[in-house]
């Protein structure tokens, strides 16, 4: 797909997948910003992955004070112990694909095998049209934001990724369910999708081209795939710099990785995420402010 605005001085926001807290804290961070007196959703492209993906639709339909009141204000339950809590779940998520990634030769190979596992998992269960209802309760509009916006999600079925945006034909609901699908394959038509994710965690690479590319890593900029498949934001960096691409990079403070990993799941956290997020937003702005405008 070609990048219609890429030039000299064009600017691109990079959101990171990283489960529900970390979803909290991109809000928290952009608030951050926003309340210290940089917007960055004037963005000329945003990129959003898994979790980046919802923040990228939020953003477009709300304010984001707006967004991180709601996030602070939203009564989460509570994990009370016996059954397959949030935390639980996510550790044998982690268990399941940590051994297809080991399994794996390569990150294109790591794909197939995610797909198959996943499409496999939606012919046992297929959950699409509930989960399709659940990322659409979360928008504050199912419209797709003038502003270019990419979603970002790997074919199930072919292991080749995709990147959706509002001339893709897919409506932007199942384009954040698809991007967001990190267990059974989503559906949409006759087609099957996985977390954008499997491609690369944050996807900057596709802000190639743009002046000045910042880029939201909930997960720190790691990766749990081998560091030769060059799947980290390191990597992408790289890429991007090496292509004339000024890059900065706003990850999660030490004080605060708790609230991710194994506990991105937990939406008991996502207050605490998002009021981590919307400290260092605030700490950041002034240094950034240079360098984005």
């Amino acid at each position: 797909m070609s990048n219609t605005s890429s030039s000299a001085s064009a600017r691109a926001l990079v959101l990171g997948g990283g489960g529900s807290t970390g979803n909290a804290w991109l809000i928290g961070v952009v608030a951050g910003l926003f309340d210290a007196g940089l917007d960055v959703t004037g963005a000329d492209l945003v990129i959003g992955t898994s979790a980046g993906s919802t923040a990228a639709a939020q953003l477009a339909g709300a304010t984001p004070a707006d967004l991180y009141a709601a996030v602070l204000a939203a009564a989460s339950p509570v994990p009370t112990g016996g059954g397959r809590g949030p935390v639980r779940s996510a550790t044998d998520h982690l268990e399941r694909t940590g051994r297809i990634i080991a399994a794996a030769g390569d990150a294109a190979d790591m794909r197939r095998r995610m797909g198959a596992a996943a499409i496999e998992l939606a012919a046992a269960s297929d959950g699409s049209d509930r989960w399709r209802a659940t990322v659409a309760a979360r928008l504050p509009s199912p419209r797709w934001p003038e502003r270019p916006t990419m979603i970002t999600a790997v074919d199930a079925r072919t292991g080749e990724p995709v990147v959706f945006d509002r001339h893709s034909g897919v409506d932007l609901v199942d384009a954040v369910a698809a991007s967001c699908a990190s267990g059974f394959a989503y559906r949409i038509g006759d087609g099957r999708y996985i977390d954008g994710g499997y491609r690369r965690n944050e996807n900057a690479d596709l802000a190639a081209g743009h002046a000045r590319v910042l880029v939201l890593s909930p997960f720190g900029g790691r990766t749990r795939t081998p560091l030769e498949w060059g799947m980290q934001l390191a990597a992408q960096v790289d890429e991007l710099r090496d292509g004339g691409s000024r890059v900065e990079t706003i990850v999660p403070d030490p004080d605060s990785e708790r609230l991710f990993g194994a506990n991105a799941m937990d939406v008991s956290l996502r207050p605490a995420a998002a009021r981590a997020g919307h400290r260092q937003g605030t700490a950041l702005a002034a240094r950034l402010t240079d360098f984005w405008e």
